[in-house]
């Protein structure tokens, strides 16, 4: 009898969730959003204005495919809240 090796092995997106559930349950937000800063900061080393203009060109162009303009009222208006806030403080 003949095994597929397939079989026998986890692919990596198996294998990567589950080290992504076993992360979550040993780490908390504090270490998330530390890891997210250092890949910001290290982004931000490797790449130019240009980089930026163009995924947030690709985001925004996604985010208009997904939403309408009520979404789009909604977020000017908690924004407004919120520099008004920062702005009165």
């Amino acid at each position: 009898m003949t095994t597929n090796k397939n079989n026998d092995k986890m692919s990596r997106e198996e294998a990567g969730r589950m080290g992504g559930k076993a992360t979550s349950k040993n780490h908390d937000k504090e270490f998330y959003q530390e890891i997210g800063e250092k890949g910001g900061e290290t982004t931000a080393k490797n790449h130019d204005k240009e980089f930026y203009q163009e995924i947030g060109e690709k985001g925004g162009k996604a985010t208009s495919k997904n939403h309408d303009k009520e979404f789009y009222q909604e977020i000017g208006e908690k924004g407004g809240k919120s520099t008004n806030k920062r702005d009165n403080d």
